[in-house]
């Protein structure tokens, strides 16, 4: 279907472009196929600037296989504060528990047994085998489809499972034999940095001679992309609940159940709103102090609007209003004072780095301490 003049032209000075001008990005200087399954892990969905500190610490945490496999899962995911998308670094450790107890602690070098990994998809999977191992396996993410669309002017939505395998079969046969290392990061590099979503650099670009795209005017048109439904949106009432005595300077804090949404994380405590819309700030509070009292049994003297703020996730985002408040109690009092269940904490600035939270209510607990300074 594509000339082999033009599949041997892109695969020859892409390699060629790579090694002059590639990154020095710290998984590449190591063939570690653990540490580069954890950076093919963080990046998906995130900017590689914003990755680079975390995985340094991440791997100074958890050096080996044996180390990740072993830690509690609240010290994983407070390692991973920060970078969202929780049930990566879940499934990262339920697949890394996979290799230590089933491989010895080695990263498989076949499709078929990395494949079979907890989370390990496609494009993980041919991303850990090519550039640790070199095996001739792609790697087919967002950046690769957008050069390959371009280059190869294929009019067709890269959200359809077809055109991903299409593309899948187009990237093996333009890997050179003993070059699928460089190619795949090569490929993933000229997407990133060159062939960029908007905008993109022909003029720089080590392929452009012989893009189709280009040549038919279209490189901004393409890839063709179904736009995806917006994220749903849902109100939610955030009690900032402030200690008095011995709390003074603290916050009541909660653990999120053991499986669904953010499983197990720790949070500050909100309600779902069931009214259709916000009301004024007195109904607001009273709805709040009703819902945590049903819900809870939290029973709070709400206090002022505090502050708003949002928590975007892939298919709902969380239109928050907090609201300071103080506690009157919380379940059963028992004879040494107020019972606090399990999944209830008093906590203050300096134990945070315990805890492992969604981004939103750190954001929320900053802001308190500045305005409080």
């Amino acid at each position: 279907m594509y000339s082999q003049e033009q599949m041997l032209y892109f695969s020859t000075n892409l390699l060629d472009w790579y090694h002059t001008h590639k990154r020095d990005l710290p998984w590449r200087r190591s063939k570690n196929p653990y540490y580069i399954w954890i950076s093919e892990v963080m990046l998906q969905q995130t900017r590689v600037d914003t990755v680079i500190p975390y995985f340094h610490r991440f791997i100074d945490q958890f050096p080996t296989v044996e180390a990740l496999a072993t830690a509690p899962e609240e010290n994983v995911l407070k390692a991973w504060e920060g970078l969202g998308y929780y049930s990566r670094a879940r499934n990262l450790q339920n697949a890394v528990r996979e290799v230590h107890e089933r491989y010895g602690g080695i990263v498989p070098q076949t499709k078929e047994e990395i494949s079979s990994l907890k989370g390990v998809g496609p494009y993980t999977s041919g991303a850990v085998l090519s550039i640790a191992y070199n095996k001739p396996e792609p790697a087919v993410d967002g950046n690769v489809m957008r050069v390959l669309s371009r280059y190869f002017l294929i009019e067709e939505d890269i959200m359809k499972p077809a055109t991903r395998t299409r593309m899948e079969k187009l990237a093996r046969e333009l890997i050179l034999e003993g070059t699928a290392s460089d190619f795949n990061q090569a490929l993933m590099e000229l997407g990133a940095m060159v062939c960029t979503p908007r905008s993109p650099h022909c003029l720089t670009c080590p392929v452009m001679a012989h893009c189709s795209a280009r040549e038919a005017g279209m490189e901004e048109a393409l890839p063709i992309k179904k736009k995806a439904k917006p994220p749903r949106p849902e109100l939610r009432a955030v009690a900032l609940i402030e200690g008095t005595g011995e709390n003074e300077g603290k916050w009541l804090i909660r653990q999120r159940p053991q499986e669904g949404l953010l499983a197990r994380m720790w949070e500050l405590p909100h309600v779902a709103w069931e009214p259709e819309g916000w009301l004024s700030d007195e109904e607001n509070k009273d709805v709040l102090r009703k819902a945590l009292a049903d819900q809870e049994q939290i029973i709070i003297q709400p206090g002022e609007w505090f502050m708003d703020t949002e928590h975007i996730f892939s298919h709902i985002v969380w239109k928050m209003k907090v609201f300071r408040a103080k506690l009157t109690s919380l379940s059963h009092p028992t004879n040494g004072g107020e019972w606090i269940p399990f999944h209830y904490r008093w906590v203050g600035p300096d134990e945070l780095q315990q805890y492992a939270f969604p981004n939103v209510f750190i954001r929320i607990m900053k802001e308190w301490q500045e305005s409080n300074e």
